[in-house]
């Protein structure tokens, strides 16, 4: 049974669709949506996973993922998630991890349907020059996210 509901975060609303107990998208909407038959034990794990992210507390997040996509993409997907917080890596180094720097392309191209922006973290790959390039959510807010990211980082670096 398809469940949905809408995530107030500070670079706007994101509609969490979730099948099965898993969440399967995630995208930036500009209406609130009304929630779906949401379990109210999955919506509380998002919402707490996600305002602590947002307030950086959280690094990594543990929740139930079922994208739908090609292998090639689920693979593209999979070395995205092993990008650490807080870091940035290029096209090329993401398609080196996979075997081959002739993906350049192809990468690009599955990494513009991670279907779990920010979970699954494809903001955290850059251009070769260091530019910011292509992002769903919009170049603003791949560069918030690169910054909020690197802020918190440098702070709990701080800490020790």
């Amino acid at each position: 049974m398809a469940q949905s509901f809408t995530y107030p975060s500070p670079i706007g609303l994101m509609q969490f669709d979730c099948s099965d107990q898993c969440i399967t998208t995630i995208q930036f909407v500009e209406h609130e949506c009304k929630a779906l038959d949401m379990d109210p034990e999955l919506e509380d794990l998002i919402f707490r996973q996600m305002e602590d992210y947002f307030d950086g507390r959280r690094f990594q997040f543990d929740l139930p993922l079922k994208p739908e996509g090609t292998d090639f993409q689920k693979r593209v997907w999979n070395q995205l998630a092993a990008i650490d917080y807080g870091q940035q890596i290029s096209y090329l180094d993401l398609a080196l991890r996979l075997g081959d720097k002739n993906l350049v392309q192809a990468v690009g191209g599955a990494n513009s349907k991670n279907p779990l922006p920010i979970v699954i973290p494809c903001h955290r790959v850059i251009g070769s020059n260091k530019k910011l390039v292509g992002y769903a959510g919009g170049l603003w807010r791949k560069k918030w996210l690169l910054r909020h990211e690197l802020e918190f980082r440098q702070s709990s670096h701080d800490l020790f």
